[in-house]
């Protein structure tokens, strides 16, 4: 069984290469973490709505799916994610988590990510946070389409789940 774990806030190209990785090498399972978390800037979708988005990319091919509540205790983190995506190997691309799974003697296997400054999840909510005044559909696809998979992005756009962070943000002070 081969592992990925990632919060997927929202799942990008990034988190498709890694997917992609497990899927090549057999059994694969999507970890979802931080599950139970409220909706924050950082947390926009649900567990559910993230789940939904890594079924539409995988348009049917087959991987076990798992949401994980955080316990905000990255010593403990490996035992408690253990019971949910079960043992296997940890695919990866993150130092952190990879570090984290290595010290609990659980495998890792490490995948090279390029663009990866590109694909990192605060800096690809920062970019829809952006568009979320925009409602010219074919402009945001086409600037979506360069960080987030075309069935991800026709997702956000069809479940209006990109608008929401215009809203979230608008109680937040603003810098300029």
């Amino acid at each position: 069984m081969h592992i990925v774990l990632g919060r997927f806030q929202p799942f990008h190209k990034g988190h498709a290469h890694l997917v992609e990785a497990a899927l090549e090498k057999g059994d694969t399972t999507i970890a979802i973490g931080s599950s139970q978390a409220d909706s924050t800037m950082d947390n926009p979708w649900t567990a559910d709505e993230r789940e939904e988005m890594i079924r539409v990319w995988l348009d049917g091919r087959q991987a076990n799916i798992v949401q994980i509540p955080d316990i905000n205790d990255p010593p403990n983190w490996v035992e408690h994610a253990t019971k949910f995506h079960g043992d296997g190997t940890l695919v990866t691309s993150d130092e952190g988590t990879k570090k984290l799974y290595e010290d609990s003697d659980f495998p890792v296997e490490w995948v090279e990510l390029t663009n990866r400054d590109s694909y990192e999840g605060w800096r690809v909510r920062a970019t829809l946070k952006m568009l979320s005044t925009v409602y010219e559909t074919d402009g945001l696809r086409e600037v979506m389409l360069h960080s987030i998979p075309a069935a991800v992005v026709d997702w956000l756009i069809d479940n209006d789940a990109l608008y929401r962070l215009y809203s979230m943000s608008r109680d937040l002070e603003h810098v300029g």
